[in-house]
This record gives structure tokens, C-alpha cells and sequence, in this order.
């Protein structure tokens, strides 16, 4: 269980009388989750929340339980993949080559970009109109993760020293916007950003 599916389990935990998740009911939760992830990402934002409740085999009056809001859906969605995305990058703090891990973790970055784009765009649209910390947290988590990574690669002598995380995760983020839907020309261009991160370095 991701740290983010941890915590809406126990938030739920609290709505429901201080009571702790039956086991069926947190498969339940799990499974919408899974389904959801799945259909936001064929289908968008406004993929049928109805027939994401149909492909995790539980009636809709579940799915509103778990999720009163098609906002609360897309967080959670959102939030496991962010959670997954952070957890990959520390993982990959051990690897024994600096650079590739720094660009296997901005790869993954930019595919989970290109794929959650419209749901990003809809928590940060949310983000602005009610009282709600969670966006903020998930992009401090990744500046966490994606600078750890980068200084240990300036640290190699991998990338150039003045390489700042924040300049390098608004660039993917800058690709993803550009490429679209375009995989290939997405790819090309995150190549293009690691071999300027990797030009000049070690002068």
C-alpha cells in the first residue's frame, strides 16, 4: 500500500466514526482506484465514473462512498501515481550510475506528464478554488526527489553544476505541454534536455 493510499484509508477510517476500514471495503477502495487510473488515462478527466465503478465490479453508490466527488477520485488517482513516482526516484538514489538514474527518473517523470496531464490541470484548477494542501505537497515531494537525484549527479561530475532541479522538472514539464500526445517527438526532446545537462560537465 502506497504512503498517499495509507493516509486517504485512514482519512476514511475517521469519516466512517473512528472505525478502521473493513477489509472488503478497502478492496474495494483499491480496486476504483486501479480502474480509475486506468480509465483517466484513455480516456481523460471526464472519463464515466459509472463505468469505472462497472470495471472494479462494485454498484456506484460504492464508488460515491469512497469518492463523494469526481475530484476526490482524480486526488487519489493523482496522488498514488505521484506516491509511486517519488518512491522510484529514491530507489533509484542507490543505483551505482548517477546520470542514468537521474535520466531513467526524468523519464519516468515525463511519461507520467504526458499520461495525467488533464488530471494535473483539473487538481491544480481545484487547488485554486478550495482551501487544499495537497498539490503543494505532491510538487514539493518531487522537487525533493528530483533535486536529491540531480545533485548527486553534479556531485559525479555527471551534469553541469549550475543544473538546478527546478529549471530541469519545469522543462519536462515543458515537453510534456509541447509533445502533447506525441510520444516520439517527447522523447527527442528530453533527450535533447539530458545532453545539455550533460555538456560541459567536468570543466
Amino acid at each position: 500500500m502506497s504512503p498517499f493510499r495509507k493516509e486517504v484509508v485512514i482519512a476514511l477510517a475517521g469519516r466512517q466514526g473512528g472505525r478502521p476500514m473493513r477489509a472488503d471495503a478497502r478492496r474495494n477502495y483499491e480496486r476504483l482506484v486501479e480502474q480509475a487510473r486506468l480509465a483517466f488515462a484513455e480516456f481523460g478527466v471526464d472519463a464515466s465514473l459509472d463505468e469505472i465503478a462497472r470495471r472494479a465490479g462494485v454498484a456506484s453508490g460504492t464508488l460515491y462512498r469512497h469518492f463523494p466527488t469526481r475530484m476526490d477520485l482524480i486526488e487519489a488517482v493523482l496522488g498514488e501515481r505521484i506516491a509511486e513516482l517519488a518512491g522510484q526516484g529514491r530507489e533509484l538514489l542507490a543505483a551505482e550510475d548517477a546520470f542514468g538514474a537521474l535520466a531513467t527518473w526524468l523519464r519516468a517523470a515525463l511519461v507520467h506528464s504526458l499520461t495525467y496531464r488533464g488530471l494535473a490541470a483539473a487538481a491544480m484548477n481545484a487547488a485554486l478554488d478550495r482551501e487544499n494542501g495537497r498539490v503543494s505537497a505532491w510538487h514539493a515531494e518531487l522537487f525533493e526527489v528530483g533535486d536529491d537525484l540531480l545533485a548527486r549527479a553534479r556531485r559525479s561530475g555527471a551534469v553541469n553544476a549550475d543544473a538546478a532541479a527546478e529549471d530541469v522538472l519545469k522543462m519536462v514539464g515543458a515537453i510534456a505541454w509541447a509533445a502533447h500526445d506525441d510520444q516520439a517527438q517527447a522523447e527527442r526532446l528530453l533527450t535533447l534536455l539530458l545532453n545539455g545537462l550533460r555538456h560541459g560537465a567536468g570543466r
